[in-house]
């Protein structure tokens, strides 16, 4: 393997796949900030370029899926970047017969990433889709993780909402570092907005 090229990577029970290392947030407690690559789930996720999607497949199927829960789209860059790889690859993995529990990572912008509504491509290919919902308002949530696009935090959850016709599990995140009252704001916005599975997450330190 080329140094600065992790594609795949355990953590846990699962198998993630590290596609691409754009992203179009800045967020304060992102471990991309630690400056050096390194991270709780493998040495080195910065990649010195993008692999081609005949790679991720190839790297993918160097793997016995059966060992693993979830094959998990999720590195050091928002995956919604490669969505058109990804499924390109779900596709050729289905072709085969080989069909895991598939989920993305993502922080929710896929449209305005893309400048089209993606969610429909993720019908048949996706099993869960988790999305980080962070905080409870559009004020706290640029101030949080600095988003390119104007409009995220709607976006984001108009984005979570309209994903639910075509991905049988869509879940919102928040990590336990914020504040109670924030922690019980986002789960009614998750639960009663959007319709979607809430999860807090508890923050692990690099």
């Amino acid at each position: 393997m080329e140094k600065g090229f992790t594609i795949t990577y355990e953590y846990g029970e699962n198998l993630y796949v590290n596609t691409t290392n754009r992203c179009n947030f800045n967020c304060e407690f992102c471990l991309r900030h630690n400056g050096h690559g390194g991270s709780i789930y493998t040495h080195n996720l910065w990649l010195e370029r993008e692999p081609t999607r005949e790679e991720i497949l190839a790297d993918i199927e160097s793997r016995d899926l059966t060992h693993y829960k979830q094959l998990v789209f999720c590195g050091f860059g928002e995956p919604s970047y490669r969505i058109d790889d990804i499924c390109w690859v779900i596709d050729q993995l289905k072709s085969k017969g080989k069909k895991p529990f598939t989920r993305m990572d993502t922080n929710g912008t896929g449209n305005l990433i893309h400048s089209r509504n993606i969610a429909p491509e993720f019908q048949g290919r996706f099993d869960m889709v988790s999305i980080s919902l962070n905080t409870d308002t559009a004020e706290k949530y640029d101030r949080l993780c600095h988003p390119v696009q104007a409009g995220a935090y709607e976006a984001m959850k108009s984005f979570a909402k309209d994903l639910r016709q075509y991905v049988p599990t869509v879940m919102m995140t928040v990590v336990d570092t914020i504040p109670k009252e924030e922690i019980e704001n986002c789960r009614k916005i998750c639960e009663e907005e959007i319709g979607a599975v809430y999860r807090v997450r508890e923050y692990i330190e690099d």
